[in-house]
């Protein structure tokens, strides 16, 4: 009997769900570096050619709300990643449990 298949199939679904939540954090941290410079970069601007207007706070705030709202759904799909790998134990014990019912 191979007792590393089972194994094998385990550390994959590791690194598949590993992969999938380093994604996502670098999927953020690009994004606030990405917004970081691009509005410093606007406050360059406006501090150099805006003549008393203080428009670059009009992109910061949007684009500050937009990122805020990336990093609360980063965090909970992160701390949701529990949740679902509970139902996801449950469903494969019911799973398991059905199986042995039917071949007895």
């Amino acid at each position: 009997m191979n007792t590393t298949a089972p194994l094998d199939l385990e550390e994959r679904q590791l690194r598949r769900t590993a992969a999938r939540r380093v994604g996502i954090k670098t999927g953020f941290a690009i994004h606030a570096l990405v917004f970081l410079l691009v509005n410093t970069g606007l406050y360059l601007l406006n501090s150099r050619y805006g003549g008393g207007l203080r428009w670059h706070q009009f992109p910061l705030m949007g684009w500050g709300l937009g990122l805020a709202i990336h990093g609360i759904v980063t965090f909970v799909s992160l701390q949701g990643m529990g949740l679902r790998e509970q139902m996801l134990e449950r469903e494969i014990e019911a799973l398991r449990r059905r199986r042995q019912q039917v071949g007895r």
